[in-house]
């Protein structure tokens, strides 16, 4: 995680999200936890090997938390932490935008 050496905040943001499905994690857990197989359920376009990947990057800059239970089989659940439902508010603020984005392009 190279994020250190970076002095924009904007392409800190980008790095932690920037992957095709970090956003559609990051809101199906906005209000719940999630299995990992309840995660694969909801994004059934998205390879088991790319969901994993996806979810380690978002665990690793403090995103997403990974809990493990100790149980045959084994359970792993995956919920937001604090600074990823911090990170909900610039969601929402990009969602305005697209938003006013789409009624900008329609107008023309």
């Amino acid at each position: 995680m190279e994020i250190k050496n970076i002095k924009c905040p904007l392409e800190i943001t980008h790095n932690i999200i920037n992957g095709k499905w970090k956003i559609s994690i990051i809101c199906l857990l906005k209000n719940s936890v999630m299995r990992f197989n309840e995660l694969q359920k909801a994004l059934p376009e998205i390879q088991k090997s790319y969901l994993t990947q996806q979810l380690k990057e978002l665990e690793e800059y403090g995103i997403v938390h990974r809990q493990a239970y100790l149980e045959v089989p084994p359970k792993v659940e995956y919920s937001l932490t604090e600074i990823g439902n911090e990170f909900l508010k610039v969601m929402d603020v990009m969602n305005r935008w697209g938003e006013y984005y789409i009624k900008h392009i329609e107008r023309k």
